[in-house]
């Protein structure tokens, strides 16, 4: 038998109409009768185009204000009978329930009406019944029924049969099958996450998915599902990859820290800040950015938490970088960042980030609310007989800030509002702290009377001893240990000044 089918009748029950009216009229060209219900029946009679309404085949009119309109069993007989059964054809004849070959479905804006803010009445009334039940009903029968689940697939299905000259093949029907409970899991996704207050379920769905060029490394492969386009603006440059969205990632949630702070620049390589420095200039916080560590800066991704201007764009021209991010460029600026040819360069809307963080983890997801604590100057307490100056305070919350988006074990050494160097991923505190030392120095920093922030408790007081001998004259940390004492003591007999916070800032 034959699994290409000619399409000789149709159900057509839509939201939006755009794109609709070149499907119809070329249906109606290959003299398809036409089935509709409330306003598509009036806009396929308004194209002057004969069209058959639901409720002449059910004998029976839309009630309950429209939420009952094609609920009935001469409509989904027509759609889910299987035409290679004796006993269904026997049952069409005998319930005179006419076949319906295409369902043509476009679902209420639920999605849309819950983003706009509208009333608890108006969302649930944009609850679609009659399409989804449709679009699963044609979906299961697809052996025997082509659906249309979603305006989407308007130009792909009226692609399919024009060259086909009104008919679908099994794969075509298959495929759009597939699409329809894409649309209608999806559509239930968003309903549920609507009325759901339980945490420990958790369900989501993407409706677009982006093909990366590879993952971490070119042998994986690699995607993306999230809404790209409304984050930001690309105004130029490459594809992204999987590791540059990594490191884009980790650049907003750094400078968010600092956004309502005065010019600053970071400069970020594998997740981690390698420079960030705030000035009365975004070109001066560039240029001392880069100065803390202008080997690793190469190749790195850079973000403003203001407009660039053209004095930073030539300063950055000058050094090779993968990505450029800020809420703004003066027009002479991004022409200038245009020069290289694959240098990506984006523009950041101002949107809000998920509040909650998903990971794979063994063979399940983890999943953990964002660390939403930004230290600040009312948080501090000093648990020394010695406090810190105001500009010590400043520094203690700008390493603070940089510390808590570093990959743990951390320590950061601030001062005067720049990222001196930073100790990372190490298994030992103690570690992460003589990596910072070594970078300092290796880079010329002088740590006298630098800051220094940790994003976890010292268990001992070998850190401060080492932070004594390097110059430093002020500590944040959270507190928390049954040892504190020791660190504490340690500072008073050395004129150190130390503050805790009571939060830690794990990051792994």
């Amino acid at each position: 038998m034959s699994t290409s089918k000619t399409i000789q009748s149709a159900l057509i029950s839509v939201f939006s109409k755009e794109g609709l009216e070149p499907i119809v009229k070329f249906l109606h060209s290959q003299n398809v009768t036409l089935y509709s219900t409330g306003g598509t029946e009036d806009f396929i009679k308004n194209l002057g185009i004969p069209v058959v309404a639901v409720e002449d085949i059910t004998a029976f009119p839309e009630i309950l204000g429209g939420r009952v309109k094609t609920l009935h069993p001469k409509i989904f007989g027509g759609i889910l009978n299987r035409q290679d059964h004796e006993s269904d054809v026997q049952q069409m004849k005998e319930f005179d329930i006419p076949q319906i070959d295409l369902v043509i479905v476009d679902l209420y804006p639920f999605e849309k009406t819950v983003a706009s803010g509208a009333s608890e009445q108006d969302i649930i009334e944009k609850i679609d019944i009659g399409g989804i039940s449709l679009i699963r009903a044609a979906a299961k029968n697809f052996k025997d029924t082509v659906i249309v689940p979603s305006m989407n697939e308007y130009s792909l299905f009226l692609d399919m049969i024009t060259k086909q000259n009104g008919a679908t093949t099994l794969e075509d029907r298959k495929l759009l099958a597939t699409k329809a409970f894409h649309v209608s899991s999806h559509y239930d996704g968003a309903i549920f996450g609507y009325f759901n207050t339980d945490e420990t379920i958790f369900k989501t769905s993407i409706a677009d998915g982006q093909i990366l060029r590879y993952g971490e490394n070119p042998h994986q492969k690699g995607f993306f599902f999230g809404d790209f386009d409304a984050m930001f603006k690309k105004l130029h440059g490459k594809e992204l990859s999987y590791n540059n969205l990594l490191d884009v990632d980790a650049a907003v949630n750094l400078i968010n820290e600092f956004k309502t702070d005065g010019p600053t620049f970071a400069i970020l390589k594998h997740n981690n800040a390698c420079g960030l420095a705030s000035r009365k200039t975004i070109s001066e916080a560039y240029l001392a950015a880069l100065a803390c560590d202008p080997t690793s800066a190469f190749g790195g991704v850079l973000i403003s938490n203001t407009k660039i201007d053209v004095a930073t764009a030539t300063e950055i021209n000058k050094l090779f970088c993968e990505v450029v991010i800020a809420p703004e460029y003066d027009a002479e600026a991004a022409t200038i960042l245009q020069e290289k040819k694959n240098r990506i360069i984006l523009v950041q809307n101002n949107v809000e980030l998920p509040q909650k963080q998903v990971r794979t983890c063994l063979n399940g997801l983890l999943i953990q609310e964002r660390n939403n604590i930004t230290d600040n100057k009312k948080d501090l307490t000093t648990v020394t007989t010695t406090s810190p100056t105001e500009q010590e305070i400043e520094d203690l919350i700008f390493a603070s800030k940089i510390c808590k988006n570093t990959k743990s074990n951390t320590i950061v050494f601030a001062k005067n509002g720049t990222l001196i160097s930073s100790g990372t991923g190490q298994t030992s505190r103690v570690d992460a702290l003589q990596q910072a030392v070594e970078k300092a120095k290796h880079f010329g920093f002088d740590l006298t009377g630098a800051s220094m922030a940790s994003d976890a408790f010292f268990p001992f007081p070998d850190c401060v001893a080492l932070a004594k001998e390097a110059g430093i004259t002020a500590v944040i940390q959270p507190g928390g240990s049954i040892k504190d004492q020791l660190s504490i003591d340690y500072c008073n007999e050395n004129n150190l000044a130390m503050v805790f916070t009571g939060t830690r800032h794990f990051k792994h």
